[in-house]
């Protein structure tokens, strides 16, 4: 991306190369590949540098649009500061009517909830050929099953008891707790137990 700059003001922006006109003169497209940054940078046209340094995980935050500045000879296009996204359940009254908008942290549990029944619909039919036939349960799949319904109360636990958005951006954040070499990917928050056939 580039930016022309005019008496020291971003006046246009370049999100291709593409032809234009600067006062009497009309440039071509291809400036923007053959020109070095010099030549470019003597009619006024400057790469963009982006600065994401205030960029977050959107999952969590809320980025604000990036602003365009030209200083010291560059055009950097930067972040503001983010906003948290609501951890909570948010309740307003529009029109004397309540309208509730679902918090990360309902998201999450529900997200969850999806995953344990994905989890244990792979043994389901453990269990419907039990009621249907009084085939025995094998203990595994059993001691499976109670573990996965164990690791989902645990981890709604802590979803829950998440102070706020940054305790749950930790809480799924993966981080190596092996070596550089070995890496092992964990997060605070655990996994679900998977079968072992």
């Amino acid at each position: 991306m580039y930016a022309l700059v005019e008496s020291g003001t971003i006046t246009k922006y370049f999100n291709n190369p593409q032809g234009f006109t600067l006062g009497d003169n009309q440039y071509p497209a291809d400036i923007f590949t053959k020109w070095s940054v010099e030549e470019k940078e003597a009619i006024g046209i400057y790469e963009v540098v982006f600065d994401n340094s205030n960029k977050k995980d959107e999952q969590w935050y809320i980025n604000t649009n990036q602003s365009f500045a030209f200083a010291d000879g560059t055009v950097t296009a930067s972040y503001g500061t983010a906003t948290p996204k609501a951890h909570a359940d948010v309740t307003e009254t529009r029109n004397g009517v309540e309208h509730t908008t679902p918090g990360l942290k309902t998201n999450l549990i529900k997200s969850l909830k999806i995953n344990v029944a994905n989890e244990l619909a792979e043994t389901d039919w453990y269990v419907i050929r039990n009621t249907e036939k009084s085939t025995a349960i094998p203990s595994s799949i059993s001691t499976h099953r109670d573990a996965v319904r164990t690791k989902q109360a645990e981890m709604e636990t802590a979803i829950i008891n998440a102070s706020d958005t940054p305790a749950l951006e930790t809480l799924h954040t993966y981080v190596n707790t092996g070596t550089e070499e070995s890496p092992v990917m964990t997060r605070p928050l655990g996994e679900l137990p998977k079968l072992e056939l």
